[in-house]
């Protein structure tokens, strides 16, 4: 079975592009069962977040241009317009990328957690829309050992600058004391959660934090002092508050740029820094525009990833040489299953021609034939069928030119070369 990796990331596309490629909650039932329904994808898995866009696929090696257009027609693009900013990994390489991908050495931030909890939640949703069968359920869980293996083995995992620190970081670039900043959290996922604990590290000791649970917007702000509050509740609190993070899940915009400039004219000038993680964006884009708004994107976060990157090299050569090691197991542990499968199929065919020449000796021998005959004959039969088909493929992999294959038949069964008989041949 052939495994194909499709995608997009943050290296290959920007996030107006990302964002549309984006896979929300709502729509992955429907993409599952289209997927499972396309011919040559036997199983498949999907990794959607807000630097990356994969597709894994175990079945056909010649799906990848179906799986392609299917991807593009799903989103309503260019097929030509994705194929530029798409990449492609087959067999070892795409498990490989699946490793690094899990051990943190494809993120924007190098060795970032948060992706390998993504992964596994990507894993559970394909087992939970039954598109995850054998091979997958293999490589993932390989995949998770080896990542377990990087974040132990190595440093890459120690103090990570992860992308929700980088937005905190940011905003000591317009606000200097951030302890009389009031912020507004919109989300309740990890990553906000993440934003949170920085901002308060920073100083920040007035929270909001809004979500479309109330509950889960609640616990999180009820962690920090804050207080919860709903998407819809976001208006009436927008003049009072000065830093604004954004990390949902949802298909639109939550933040329009007529609500922004409604609060700014009670602000005063007093300006805002806005950080939208968001994919897809959770603030309109034309926010920027305004005067006294700072919006930044996920994109706009390189320069402190960056400091992160360099000051972990030595790590991330480490956790490679660990990749690598994992892929070779995984390799191998897929040669020496197919290598199962093909000893059962030939002790199969073996059990049956056995068993066939020896019904005809027995009845022979119930009908009164002479033992010693009976059992010559059955040798003979049982030796002509096993060697019968083998000597045919022999023989015409020699006509053909591929010489190996009397090497390979020398090395199975152990044979000299200096034993040859030119009469054995025909006796086969």
């Amino acid at each position: 079975m052939a495994l194909v990796t499709l995608g997009i990331n943050h290296r290959t596309a920007p996030v107006e592009l990302r964002e549309r490629v984006a896979f929300t909650p709502e729509r992955m039932a429907e993409a599952f069962a289209e997927l499972r329904a396309m011919c040559g994808a036997s199983e498949a898995a999907i990794l959607s977040t807000c630097n990356r866009t994969e597709l894994y696929i175990a079945g056909d090696d010649a799906c990848a241009p179906v799986i392609l257009r299917w991807l593009a027609g799903f989103h309503d693009l260019d097929a030509a317009e994705l194929e530029e900013v798409l990449y492609l990994h087959r067999d070892g390489d795409a498990v490989r990328h699946m490793m690094r991908v899990a051990a943190g050495l494809d993120s924007m931030v190098l060795g970032e957690p948060q992706i390998f909890g993504q992964l596994k939640d990507a894993y559970a949703l394909s087992r939970e829309h039954g598109a995850s069968g054998t091979f997958l359920s293999r490589l993932f869980e390989h995949t998770f050992s080896v990542a377990k293996r990087v974040r132990t083995q190595t440093a890459i995992g120690e103090n990570p600058v992860s992308v929700a620190y980088a937005a905190v970081s940011m905003a000591h670039h317009i606000f200097a004391d951030m302890s009389r900043n009031k912020a507004l959290l919109i989300g309740a996922g990890k990553t906000i959660e993440l934003v949170a604990r920085h901002l308060a590290d920073a100083g920040v000791k007035d929270f909001l934090v809004a979500n479309r649970t109330l509950e889960r917007a609640q616990a999180l702000a009820e962690s920090r002092g804050g207080k919860g509050i709903l998407l819809s509740d976001i208006p009436e609190h927008l003049q009072d508050v000065d830093i604004i993070i954004s990390s949902t899940a949802s298909p639109l915009p939550i933040l329009g740029k007529g609500a922004v400039e409604r609060a700014l004219k009670k602000r005063k000038h007093r300006p805002y820094f806005m950080v939208d993680i968001a994919v897809p964006r959770d603030i309109e884009p034309e926010v920027a525009s305004l005067a006294d708004v700072y919006l930044y994107t996920v994109d706009d976060l390189r320069q402190v990833i960056e400091e992160n990157i360099r000051s972990r090299e030595g790590a991330a050569r480490e956790a490679e040489n660990l990749v690598t090691d994992g892929v070779q197991d995984f390799l191998s542990q897929l040669r020496a299953l197919d290598a199962v499968s093909t000893l059962k199929q030939f002790r199969q065919r073996a059990e049956i021609l056995r068993d066939t020449e020896t019904e005809k000796a027995l009845r022979t021998l119930r009908n009164g034939g002479d033992p010693e005959t009976v059992l010559r004959s059955l040798a003979r039969g049982l030796t002509n069928k096993f060697l019968h088909e083998p000597s045919i493929q022999v023989r015409k992999a020699t006509t053909e030119g591929r010489s190996e294959v009397t090497e390979w038949l020398r090395e199975l069964h152990q044979l000299d070369a200096q034993d040859d008989d030119a009469t054995t041949p025909e006796k086969l």
